[in-house]
């Protein structure tokens, strides 16, 4: 049973844990997403499992909102392996002699909306959110 689950946890075999628990008489997972959500915390908390799965299943937890067993200690680590990616718009508009009007305002907050919208819409391709911007500042000049 010990070797079972091992392979699991290094395969993130989700079918395979799920019969796992029924033949052990342990609790199952209510889906398979919550098998996987369990395989990757196990996976943090083994300290019998390579480094790098245990820091992928941190990470992997992580990007979810999900608690990681990771020891605090190995965090750090874990984060140089797998970077934790960042993703920002920038937004500028050129004033005439540091004077801010009502026009460059506008601009702003017209690219800026655009921008928040597309986020708010799960579209994060750089050239989608880029046209949109550039189209909300036209819209924007023109009024």
């Amino acid at each position: 049973m010990h070797a079972d689950f091992r392979r699991c946890l290094l395969e993130l075999d989700v079918t395979g844990i799920r019969a796992l628990c029924v033949v052990t008489g342990q609790s199952q997972p209510q889906d398979d997403h919550g098998a996987l959500i369990s395989l990757h915390h196990a996976r943090t908390l083994a300290h019998s499992m390579p480094f790098k799965l245990r820091a992928y299943s941190h990470q992997w937890l992580l990007e979810r909102g999900l608690p990681s067993g990771l020891p605090d200690e190995l965090k750090p680590r874990a984060e140089r392996i797998y970077p934790r990616v960042v993703e920002a718009v920038g937004v500028s508009v050129r004033q005439l002699g540091n004077v801010v009007t009502p026009l460059t305002q506008a601009v702003e907050c017209a690219m800026s909306n655009a921008a928040a919208e597309c986020y708010a819409d799960g579209e994060r391709r750089p050239d989608i959110v880029k046209a949109r911007m550039v189209e909300a500042r036209h819209k924007a000049m023109a009024s």
